[in-house]
């Protein structure tokens, strides 16, 4: 296991950006306009960097990692944050994003897991 944190919170529009096929998640301590678009997790210590091919579940759902941007592991062992984009693709777009694949969006709630397990 290289992460494991429990959904705290889920920030009021943070459902709208998994509309657009991305998931925004911070430690539960983040500022109030964060917290606001993104799913809240407890603090936890990252155990290992995300790689191209690792796994991450939300709950039930499970997503091969098909890319991490070059700031990805950094905000998110500082911070508990990244973005999930839904895309498969081979490139992130963003920094500090991640490219997940997988069969459809997750179904998220409070006392879920977010795990980053390594193939």
């Amino acid at each position: 296991m290289k992460y494991q944190a429990e959904v705290t919170e889920i920030g009021e529009m943070a459902l709208e950006f998994l509309e657009m096929d991305m998931l925004i998640i911070f430690n539960n301590n983040a500022p109030q306009e964060l917290a606001e678009i993104s799913v809240l997790h407890s603090i936890e210590e990252m155990e290992h960097e995300v790689e191209v091919g690792d796994t991450v579940r939300f709950g039930e759902s499970t997503y091969a990692v098909t890319a991490v941007g070059d700031e990805a592991n950094h905000t998110l062992k500082l911070l508990g944050h990244c973005s999930f984009k839904f895309s498969g693709k081979p490139q992130a777009d963003l920094p500090g994003q991640i490219e997940l694949k997988g069969s459809a969006l997750p179904i998220i709630k409070v006392g879920d897991q977010i795990q980053i397990l390594k193939v």
